[in-house]
């Protein structure tokens, strides 16, 4: 009709359509994310990688609540339904700020498996390799004293100064990566443990030289936990009870660092054979 203009309404993007959130002090929490993409493949998945503020492990609690908030501002901007805290440290110091800034979000945190390792374990002796960082958390401690309780088994804390900035330089195999391991694991092994417990995502990536080590220092059989696996579940759990599952696919994947763009592409292509468009972020808030 001459002279009237049609107002055009946009149709709001369904919860259900809307993007994970997924961020790490750098590229361990990618151990997460392959679990969530095997696990949820028609979802959309936003990856930060804060390596510019890396390692989380020697920050203070108010350093890495500060960043996990300012990540998560981010992440909201792209309108996420759900936020997935891929790293050890940052759950420690930081699940409870963002679960009471976002009390209406699905937050899923990463814990050290120690539950499992304990039912694994025969000798009742579990070494728990993490970060220091994790490893000072009231939230650890709690956790370990709980399990303890109601298993008797002793867990063994290793503070691994160092490993995770091996596996962010991409130094999954070299001497000074196997000499940390050396350090960190025998210990463990001579005073019993038969179970050890990846605190980190990190280490994951390192599994084969972890191996290699145990293989090294003892014949006997070392479990070892890994926490990737429970946190995809635990996400599947809780979008199917709000009915924030997407049902039809295919997933995309996008990328955010606040480091380096090209060795955030470089370990998605090298340690999970994807490609996904990065970008480069300034600062998260």
């Amino acid at each position: 009709m001459p002279g009237v203009k049609l107002l055009v309404l946009a149709t709001p993007t369904p919860m259900s359509d809307k993007p994970i959130g997924i961020f790490d002090s750098g590229i361990g929490g990618l151990s997460v994310l392959k679990y969530i993409h095997a696990s949820l493949p028609n979802e959309q998945l936003l990856y930060f990688a804060d390596s510019g503020y890396a390692p989380y492990g020697g920050k203070t609690e108010d350093e890495v609540v500060e960043r996990s908030l300012a990540i998560a501002g981010f992440l909201m901007q792209h309108e996420a339904k759900a936020l997935v805290v891929a790293c050890n440290t940052a759950t420690a110091a930081a699940i409870k700020a963002l679960r009471a800034r976002y009390p209406d979000m699905p937050v899923v945190g990463v814990e050290p498996g120690l539950k499992p390792a304990a039912a694994l374990s025969k000798t009742g002796t579990v070494g728990v390799l993490a970060t220091k960082g994790t490893l000072a958390s009231e939230k650890f401690r709690l956790l370990r004293e709980q399990v303890s309780a109601a298993t008797h088994v002793q867990f063994l804390p290793q503070p691994c100064i160092g490993l995770a900035d091996q596996v962010e330089k991409g130094e999954l195999q070299s001497a000074e990566t196997a000499l940390l391991l050396h350090r960190y694991i025998a210990p463990l092994i001579e005073q019993g443990a038969d179970t050890l417990v990846l605190g980190c995502t990190h280490y994951p990536f390192v599994l084969p030289l972890i191996e290699e080590t145990i293989a090294r220092v003892t014949t006997r059989q070392v479990a070892i936990v890994d926490t990737g696996e429970p946190i995809a579940r635990q996400l599947v759990r809780l979008l199917t009870e709000r009915g924030l599952l997407q049902q039809e696919g295919p997933g995309k994947i996008a990328a955010f660092t606040t480091g380096s763009e090209t060795a955030l592409t470089t370990a998605f292509k090298r340690l999970l054979h994807l490609e996904p468009p990065v970008a480069p972020i300034v600062a998260a808030a």
